[in-house]
């Protein structure tokens, strides 16, 4: 498999890319594109239409192909692959009916593939990731391989969009297939915030809607352990405040924590929703505000990923939370080029809503806050 990674402001800009790419006689027959919300999206699906393309295309907070993150552009992963190795599904789910579609989708591709591996971008903000991967699970079975990210809006949190050559969708789900007999498909999801305090009980919540933690209403015992003030629904920065630094962090018997911040207060009672199901009974544990550690962790996590199980890799997909670049600002260079750096191929990478992914040793889940790098390898 022969990669290339593209960038640009416009349509115009990404069709004379994408021609330039290809005047040394490469090839590509699929993009894997992240595009802000302002650009035409029907216009640069028919680029890509024009030029011969499959497109996997997701919205996004934020985009970047090496170190350096752009705002309101396009960029995409080229990849000249042979087009029986994939296919490229887009499916909405108009009743919330997120695990049927998935199911459907996962049979889909069981029925062309022996083994499907899986890279997904779900659109809208109601969409209920976990539900996706419980799809995939049901059809493919638990180790399914499956990554991906929910869609963004460069922070506006209303409308965000997947898209092919022939749809785009505000409601749905885009979904690679790859043929795992002929492409290899590895990745790794990983957040790096370190925990503080001692574990705490979530006495009272339903799905992602925490009432109490330890009997105390959930946004003031959050707010204290983060040494918060004006904790007022005046304060506009304060949610912002606690899901980029002081985020939930759900534990789990096998594998890592896995992240939730909250992201909206309800006032009556001082309860908050999380951008995941924290179930009544579950052990948390609160968050410090990052620094260079997490960045560090993160990247030696994909780097153990190469050590472990892909020593090699054609391509890199990144998949980081928009959450991070709010924590870090211009730090996240770093982060992104010492990712780069771990394989030294092209990348393409964008700041979303949400991860799907699984980290070392955990299971198939949402995330938030998190970074998931997937590396593609032809066989």
């Amino acid at each position: 498999m022969k990669a290339k990674s593209i960038k640009g402001k416009s349509k115009e800009e990404i069709k004379t890319a994408l021609a330039e790419s290809m005047a040394d006689g490469f090839k590509p027959s699929l993009a894997i594109m992240f595009s802000s919300v302002s650009q035409d999206l029907h216009a640069l699906s028919k680029v890509t239409y024009d030029a011969g393309l499959d497109l996997f295309g997701v919205t996004t907070n934020g985009e970047f192909i090496d170190e350096e993150t752009e705002k309101g552009s396009v960029v995409a992963l080229l990849l000249e692959i042979n087009k029986n190795y994939y296919e490229i599904y887009l499916e909405e789910y108009p009743n919330k009916n997120f695990k049927e579609v998935a199911m459907g989708i996962a049979g889909k591709a069981k029925a062309t593939f022996k083994k499907p591996a899986f890279i997904i971008g779900t659109s809208n903000p109601a969409a209920d990731g976990e539900e996706v991967l419980r799809g995939f699970e049901e059809v493919i079975g638990k180790d399914v391989i499956a990554f991906g990210g929910g869609a963004g809006d460069d922070y506006a949190f209303t409308e965000t969009y997947v898209f092919t050559n022939y749809k785009v969708s505000n409601n749905g789900m885009v979904c690679i297939a790859f043929d795992e007999e002929k492409v290899a498909v590895s990745g790794i999801a990983t957040c790096g915030w370190k925990a503080v305090g001692t574990e705490k009980t979530v006495t009272k919540s339903e799905g992602n809607h925490v009432f109490t933690i330890e009997n105390e209403p959930a946004l003031d015992i959050t707010t204290k352990y983060g040494g918060l003030e004006n904790v007022t629904p005046g304060n506009q920065d304060l949610l912002i405040e606690i899901a980029a630094n002081f985020p939930l962090q759900l534990q789990r018997k096998n594998g890592d924590p896995v992240m939730r911040p909250p992201l909206v207060v309800d006032w009556s009672d001082r309860s908050f929703y999380t951008s995941g199901t924290v179930p009544q009974g579950s052990k948390i544990r609160f968050s410090l505000p990052p620094d260079w550690d997490v960045m560090e962790k993160v990247v030696k996590g994909v780097q153990n990923l190469k050590e472990t199980e892909r020593p090699e890799a054609d391509a890199l997909v990144v998949f980081s939370c928009a959450g991070r670049i709010l924590s870090f600002g211009p730090m996240m260079n770093s982060e992104i080029e010492g990712i780069q750096r771990v394989w030294n191929v092209p990348m393409v990478g964008m700041f979303s809503n949400a991860e799907l992914g699984r980290m070392a040793g955990g299971n198939l889940e949402m995330h938030n806050l998190t970074t998931c790098c997937v590396a593609l390898k032809e066989k």
